[in-house]
């Protein structure tokens, strides 16, 4: 078998439109010359057979550097640019880290390494050579404590993206993700293998500065989780790009934001896709409905579900192969199935995402999924998003409560009152009597964690 073709010799063979490319606010730069050109300045054979940090402050210096680097470097780790110097330090030990890639000489990595300062992009005559193949490490969703770091190889992490059918016009894909997170890993990949040109965003740009952007590219193709979708609903600027494609990732895909999504975007093929840095691309959901098929568990094919304790597992060639530097892990049991730690329920001929097994919250004994609660709040048409807590109380345990963002947060107060009476009612409706929140409250706002997720710390 023929040693899987390096990020360069992929992306420099699908780049059939000579303007397809890069772009950030910053910077730009085709597929072709991505593809044959260095940002090392003649450094790049230092680098062979070496772990690699990709210390890169820019998305768009990063996506060179992994483009050079992949069949060169024995291993890239990849952290994302919120990392403390702390988390990023453990990284380097944890994958035995030779040497940094950086575009600023000044930044902490919490460690010392020989860097490599990137340049601004320029032609190279010298050949590749033969290509080694290169790990691709990220880190897990977690916030704290150590990083857990899992290895990918390039095979695998291709191995949900299709190549575009002859003829077919090259789409223009945007994200609100991170391409140095999976889900934003994914689109990157996605856009370069297929010659399509992608716009990424660039740390503390106004969401009106990238849908501007995007606009005046005229984008296609966009994609980012529920709540990066909720912000955009939230913006004026929403109804300034019309894409014909619509990805939702990273969070469940409750029936309010798919049908808000709709409503905005009526022309769209709207899409959710399930994913996790671990298991890797599991599936697509293409109906508009939340939730997913039960018979998506009994299909033959790339993917193999399975439901076990009421945790979705998977097993395909594109989930991670190992943790690094963490031999008392393992990554998939047995039977090389990932235990996701995502709760689905089957109701009918659907199964449907309940949350995640570590954010259970105990009330009275009894177990409540926040992110079940959130899905019926979510449903009443004044709300925009909500997030549910547990409330220490000394004499009864954990209490329910909710933080509610409402579409009009200016509503004057007796409109939220009975807001707050009839959200209330549909959750006693819908919810067994110890998930109805004990007490709402109106907030102008809710963080979203620097992975586009709703901040649950």
């Amino acid at each position: 078998m023929s040693p899987q073709p390096d990020l360069a010799r992929l992306t420099g063979a699908a780049a059939t439109q000579a303007d397809a490319g890069l772009r950030c606010g910053a910077g730009a730069a085709s597929w072709r010359d991505a593809a044959r050109g260095t940002i090392l300045r003649g450094r790049r054979s230092e680098l062979a057979g070496k772990s690699v940090l990709i210390g890169a402050s820019s998305q768009f210096a990063a996506a060179l550097t992994l483009l050079e680097l992949d069949g060169v470097a024995s291993r890239m780790v990849i952290t994302p640019p919120d990392f403390t110097s702390e988390r990023v330090a453990s990284a380097i030990s944890q994958s035995q880290v030779d040497a940094i890639v950086c575009d600023d000489d000044s930044l902490d990595f919490g460690a010392v390494r020989p860097r490599y300062v990137i340049s601004a992009l320029s032609p190279e005559d010298a050949p590749r050579g033969e290509t080694v193949a290169t790990e691709w490490v990220l880190p897990t969703s977690g916030t704290t404590g150590a990083p857990k770091l899992v290895a990918h190889r390039l095979g695998g992490l291709l191995g949900a993206v299709r190549p575009r059918a002859a003829g077919e016009k090259a789409p223009v894909w945007s994200t609100f993700y991170d391409i140095r997170r999976y889900g934003g890993m994914q689109i990157f990949l996605r856009a370069a293998t297929s010659g399509a040109t992608l716009l990424v965003t660039e740390s503390g740009e106004p969401l009106a500065d990238h849908v501007s952007r995007m606009a005046e590219a005229g984008v296609t193709h966009l994609s980012g989780t529920p709540s990066h979708w909720r912000r955009l609903l939230m913006s004026p600027d929403a109804a300034r790009i019309s894409p014909r494609y619509v990805r939702l990732s990273g969070e469940i895909a409750d029936r309010a934001i798919l049908e808000a999504v709709k409503v905005v975007y009526p022309n769209a093929t709207i899409v959710h896709a399930y994913a996790s840095t671990e298991a890797g691309v599991g599936f697509e959901v293409t109906d508009g409905l939340e939730g997913f098929p039960a018979s998506y568990l009994d299909r033959l094919g790339e993917v193999e579900m399975r439901v076990v304790d009421g945790s979705l597992r998977l097993r395909s060639r594109r989930t991670a192969q190992r943790y690094i530097g963490r031999d008392d892990l393992s990554l998939s049991d047995s039977d090389g199935f990932v235990d996701t730690d995502d709760l689905v329920e089957r109701v009918g001929d659907r199964y449907f995402f309940k949350g995640r097994r570590a954010g259970t919250i105990n009330v009275g004994g009894l177990k409540v999924h926040p992110e079940e609660v959130e899905q019926v709040i979510n449903m009443h048409e004044a709300v925009r998003m909500s997030l549910v807590r547990a409330r220490r109380n000394p004499i009864t345990g954990d209490l329910i409560v909710a933080q509610v963002m409402l579409k009009d947060v200016e509503a004057p107060a007796e409109r939220k009152r009975a807001l707050k009476v009839e959200i209330l009612a549909n959750c006693r409706t819908r919810l067994d009597r110890h998930k109805t929140p004990t007490a709402i409250d109106f907030v102008p706002a809710l963080a979203i964690s620097a992975g586009g997720k709703i901040l649950r710390g």
